[in-house]
């Protein structure tokens, strides 16, 4: 298969611009971004690319260098190096990577993940102590139970530190055996002063994560690729439901999945402009929730 790489016109960043300009912000808080070793990226990318040509073509195919630069000039003042393990043994690996990007990048949060093994209480807490701000967990990948004995410290410490946690629990894009919002709900209950991310919004349970927001004051949703053409066609977002993002608007935060999404990263921008929920909602979602809950 050809690899195109994309390249952003002057026209592209001045649209994401024209977005948030208008609003007075001082720029974009993405919160759900990916930054990893090229090697773990490159399959990530393989994954996608060998689902068939034109199915999920990644668009920001740049190096690193190139990706960290366009998300600047998008205005992006604060985005994340979401990263995740699928065995054991990686994480530990994966957390140093991810501090030494944070350290190079002033404007990545220093981002941090574990896996469910006996060392995983150990080397999370170190990765708070190092001053990680944000952790992925990602239940489909990772294929784990959230309520895994060895992961009941790690949502403790996470709980305790108030540093939040970026959860794909979810059934989108792929069921797998612990997404959905039931195993995470335990989790919640377990531990309620977690702070929790919902990746996707829940795509495709939303209301249901819907809910576990409104029953838990640390459960916040991000965005990522929700509202978009490419989700709509495949898990549309019920209409119904609209008015409960408008309620919870201190807990709606911008996620692209940037690079790894098949559009232009404006597109997410108007589709959330798109709901019509106000430049108050989009104030907060863009830039102000992301702002209090990392203290930026």
């Amino acid at each position: 298969m050809a690899r195109v790489t994309y390249a952003a016109s002057p026209d592209e960043i001045a649209d994401v611009r024209a977005i948030w300009e208008p609003l007075g912000l001082p720029g974009l808080i993405d919160v759900h971004t990916h930054f990893m070793p090229q090697r773990v990226l490159g399959k990530v990318w393989a994954y996608f690319d060998a689902l068939g040509e034109g199915v999920w073509p990644i668009t920001y195919r740049q190096d690193e260098a190139e990706r960290v630069d366009l998300l600047r000039r998008f205005g992006v003042v604060r985005y994340t190096s979401l990263l995740y393990p699928h065995k054991p043994g990686m994480a530990e690996w994966l957390n140093g990577w991810a501090a030494e990007f944070a350290a190079a990048h002033d404007d990545c949060l220093h981002s941090a993940t574990f896996y469910p093994e006996p060392e995983a209480e150990r080397y999370v807490a170190g990765a708070i102590s190092s001053g990680a701000r944000v952790f992925k967990a990602h239940l489909q990948v990772g294929g784990y139970d959230p309520r895994d004995p060895l992961l009941d410290g790690v949502w403790g410490a996470l709980a305790d530190s108030g540093v939040p946690a970026v959860v794909h629990c979810g059934s989108g894009p792929l069921e797998g055996p612990f997404t959905g919002p039931g195993p995470f709900g335990e989790v919640l209950r377990a531990h309620p002063g977690l702070k929790a991310v919902i990746a996707h919004a829940g795509t495709p349970e939303y209301t249901d994560f819907l809910d576990l927001a409104e029953r838990h004051e640390g459960v916040h949703l991000d965005t990522t690729m929700v509202f978009t053409d490419f989700t709509e066609r495949m898990a549309p977002f019920p209409p119904e439901e609209v008015p409960r993002l408008k309620a919870l608007e201190d807990r709606i935060l911008l996620g692209s999945d940037f690079p790894n999404i098949p559009y232009p990263y404006a597109h997410q921008l108007r589709s959330l402009a798109a709901l019509g929920l106000g430049d108050g909602w989009m104030r907060s979602v863009l830039y102000g929730n992301g702002a209090r809950l990392f203290s930026v």
